[in-house]
């Protein structure tokens, strides 16, 4: 297969929300359990979704917060969007992936108007070395799952921890649909919390996030992700992985998940 996902229909209610019916293929495969799905991919899957939902051309998305409700599992699923606040500068947005009866992510995003803020435009994360010099990292291959398999990562500068990792891929989001550059994106950002691991495997604790909150200050260019990470283990069984988002022309915003911190056996 040449795609995480593959649609078997959407259906566009009276109300205006809108019913994507799909199902999951192998490189969509988690990376903690074997018949679930990663949550990179999901979050790319809910973004397709997003381009597909009533399309303005005066906003787009700002922020993107979703709750992970319990395992993702592989196989059919379906996604319902609906504006749940509707409004001509700023629009909130809900996404709901279900399978089998249960929801599993709870998304929700701001679409927020666009003008001409030139004139006070400015930046402090700085940009970094992009990836093109950089050697594949195969190192990134100890995690199991058909996602991690489907990219591709390049670094010269992480540790435990801490680091800067870019990330491709070459698969559509979903079969017969094109790629937007947000969604190939935002269907890796998920990644940044098992690239700088605190621990080496076999691993004592296990540490899941239990959402993923993006912010973009603009949108996102190309298909290099740039990762600049920092995770952080509380002593209490809690956890956050942060990282500044880049692209090939600079960063563009910010990530942070929520971990629960788990001992292993």
């Amino acid at each position: 297969m040449s795609a995480y996902y593959q649609l078997i229909e959407r259906t566009v209610n009276d109300d205006g929300s809108v019913i994507a019916r799909y199902t999951s293929t192998i490189h969509t495969q988690g990376a903690w359990n074997e018949h679930e799905q990663h949550m990179a991919p999901a979050t790319g899957i809910i973004c397709a979704e997003l381009d597909h939902f009533m399309p303005r051309q005066d906003v787009r998305i700002g922020r993107i917060s979703l709750d992970i409700l319990g395992l993702i599992p592989a196989g059919e699923f379906q996604i319902e969007t609906k504006v749940i606040r509707p409004g001509r500068t700023i629009e909130l947005i809900e996404s709901v992936m279900s399978a089998g009866g249960k929801s599993c992510i709870s998304a929700r995003t701001w679409r927020m108007a666009v003008s001409d803020t030139s004139a006070v435009y400015g930046l402090e994360d700085p940009v970094v070395e992009g990836p093109e010099q950089q050697p594949v990292w195969e190192e990134i291959r100890s995690w199991p799952g058909g996602y991690i398999a489907s990219i591709e990562a390049r670094t010269s500068n992480r540790r435990a921890g801490k680091g800067i990792v870019w990330l491709t891929n070459t698969l559509d989001m979903v079969e017969g649909e094109t790629t937007s550059d947000l969604v190939k994106l935002m269907g890796m950002v998920d990644t940044a919390n098992g690239i700088v691991t605190r621990q080496i495997w076999p691993f004592q604790y296990a540490f899941p996030n239990l959402d993923l909150q993006i912010h973009l200050h603009r949108l996102p260019r190309g298909h290099w992700l740039g990762l600049e990470t920092v995770q952080q283990h509380g002593d209490d069984g809690i956890g956050l992985t942060s990282a500044v988002l880049h692209d090939l022309h600079g960063p563009f915003g910010r990530s942070e998940q929520i971990l629960t911190l788990r001992k292993m056996g």
